[in-house]
């Protein structure tokens, strides 16, 4: 196409990339509660390379233009475009309470407004009515679309709820307003359709290249690594990745979220920007499975305000383990020592990074004991040797003065 062409394409995307940037993170959201500022945190450190965006797509052609159109789209709104890592991330994510997902259709086609589609009705049903009766929520509810195919796992028209990990299968036009009602406004089972449990830990990518060329080039790269890297960690069956709609801050593509179980059982959900392939095994390897935020990356956490979520964070040991706050005796060594171990060696999601934490405890008291008895050997060791030296000079002292008498008695 040229790089007149490409111009010319960029400034269109770059207007439609303001208007959404605008709005922010607000997106298909429906408030239960009142609206809550977010503040910036720290500025997110560039890390590892970011490699060109063909190099990590397998379906490129072959053929010279296209490569060096693809090459240039990386460069303008790819992972190599000049905004990547410019903005502060934490606290760009509006806080809200429950996340729900519409399978619906390929992300390729999908208009920039898919929720409010007169082609879609579907989603602008399902719009439509939570927009009808967000007085009536409890929480703060957010819809984004997700990718629907038939014979997966998620289907055309199944429901998603996160934080509840629950799935409504089959969702149609004329069931929206029950569904509705039962489930969101009456936190009820839905009355007409079967509920189901999600398992694993989900992943869902903005790829809405509609909306935003830099979520079209970013999110389709993302989901084709994360694909290959849990393909040969044997994850298939534990963590599932979908593309999603606008999750709102296309400046930060690209964007993600999060949902896995911490060590507790508990479900969390986490945003990350400015992702690369490059950052796809720690968020696999780190945050999937330990429980570490990837701090640098990280936007915020659903359900949870930015100040809250932050101090929780910090007081994170490596592998994601939640250090209680709690008044010892100064003098109880042994039990500070002890409450360490069994801290650290709780990993999250069945990883562990220490040995049996009870087998260290038993060293460590062994060590001790072993430790207690050399220090009584050693007193013991040295009052028999001063006791044994004091005999000695009494010894002495008592040969001299027989002696001394024998040889009084002689002369005498």
């Amino acid at each position: 196409m040229g790089l007149k062409g490409a111009e010319r394409r960029g400034r269109g995307a770059s207007a439609s990339s303001k208007e959404a940037e605008e709005g922010g993170c607000r997106g298909a959201e429906f408030n239960g509660g009142d609206e809550r500022n977010s503040k910036l945190g720290k500025l997110p450190r560039k890390v590892g390379v970011n490699l060109p965006f063909q190099l990590w797509r397998t379906s490129l052609p072959t053929d010279a233009a296209a490569t060096a159109s693809a090459y240039d789209d990386d460069i303008k709104f790819g992972f190599q475009r000049p905004e990547m890592y410019q903005n502060n991330l934490t606290g760009t994510v509006d806080p809200y309470d429950r996340h729900v997902f519409l399978c619906y259709k390929n992300h390729d086609s999908w208009p920039p407004r898919v929720e409010d589609s007169d082609s879609d009705p579907l989603p602008k049903l399902l719009s439509g009515a939570l927009k009808a009766r967000k007085n009536d929520l409890n929480v703060k509810t957010r819809l984004t679309i997700c990718e629907g195919r038939d014979g997966t796992e998620f289907s055309d028209g199944d429901v998603l709820i996160f934080l509840e990990m629950i799935k409504y299968r089959g969702l149609k036009d004329s069931d929206v307003d029950n569904f509705v009602e039962d489930v969101l406004v009456n936190g009820k089972p839905w009355a007409s359709g079967l509920e189901e449990r999600l398992i694993g830990s989900h992943v869902f990518v903005c790829a809405h290249a509609s909306r935003d060329q830099r979520c079209g080039v970013c999110g389709p790269a993302l989901i084709e690594k994360f694909n290959e890297e849990i393909e040969l960690r044997g994850l298939k069956d534990q963590v599932f990745v979908s593309a999603c709609s606008h999750v709102g801050g296309h400046k930060y593509a690209g964007n993600l979220i999060i949902f896995s179980t911490d060590q507790e059982g508990n479900i969390a959900g986490h945003w990350y920007g400015y992702v690369t392939p490059n950052d796809v095994a720690d968020l696999l390897e780190k945050h999937i499975g330990k429980g570490e935020i990837i701090e640098n990356l990280w936007r915020g956490q659903m359900g949870v305000p930015v100040e809250q979520a932050e101090k929780v964070n910090k007081q994170k040991i490596p592998n994601g383990k939640v250090m209680e706050k709690s008044e010892k005796p100064h003098g109880d060594i042994s039990q500070d020592k002890k409450e360490d171990v069994a801290s650290c060696c709780q990993g999250a999601n069945g990883f562990s990074c220490c040995r049996d934490g009870s087998s260290e405890i038993k060293e460590i008291t062994e060590v001790q004991e072993k430790k207690g008895l050399g220090k009584l050997s050693s007193w013991m060791g040295k009052w028999e040797e001063s006791d044994v030296l004091a005999a000695v000079a009494v010894f002495g002292a008592v040969a001299t003065i027989a002696v001394a008498y024998s040889f009084y008695r002689r002369s005498g």
